[in-house]
């Protein structure tokens, strides 16, 4: 089953997905791939990193993969993918049929996958070019997961709209 949670920053998309993926696993520990890239050494980012560790416990494990998530995910195993959003950062120099190619890689895996993904498609285009970029790059990203996802759900206030 492959799952997608989307909605905006502090929605609670995270907490669902876990759930979601939790429930998934049948009592056999999933794991949560972390996209973040530490490198850019952001402070406020350590502080949101941590608090999704706390909430999580010890009840996953870990992984940190900032660029290929699909080479962790083994069939028949669940994963928790937080978030898509950072991993689109992490790759926006590469080229778009690349970050399609992967998706589409973990997406035909036998395996439980759960993505989150920000929605920033709601605000006016962005005045600078690396912005805007991200935000097509999002939406595209969007549309794909939802097309190849079993179930979407747009979260709102940590309410989940199952939209498919």
């Amino acid at each position: 089953m492959k799952i997608l949670y989307y909605g905006g920053q502090k929605s609670g998309k995270s907490f669902l997905a876990e759930r979601k993926a939790l429930e998934l696993a049948n009592d056999i520990k999933p794991c949560y791939i972390a996209t973040y890239d530490n490198s850019y050494n952001d402070i406020e980012m350590h502080a949101r990193i941590e608090t999704h560790r706390e909430q999580r416990e010890d009840r996953f494990l870990s992984i940190e993969e900032p660029l290929h998530p699909s080479h962790h995910i083994q069939t028949g195993g669940t994963y928790l993918i937080d978030c898509m959003s950072m991993w689109l950062l992490n790759t926006l120099e590469q080229p778009m049929e690349t970050l399609i190619q992967e998706i589409e890689s973990m997406c035909a895996k036998n395996a439980h996958i759960v993505f989150v993904l920000n929605d920033v498609s709601s605000g006016i285009i962005p005045i600078d070019t690396v912005s805007r970029k991200y935000v097509d790059r999002s939406g595209i990203v969007g549309q794909k997961l939802a097309a190849l996802c079993d179930e979407v759900y747009q979260v709102k206030l940590g309410i989940p709209v199952r939209l498919k």
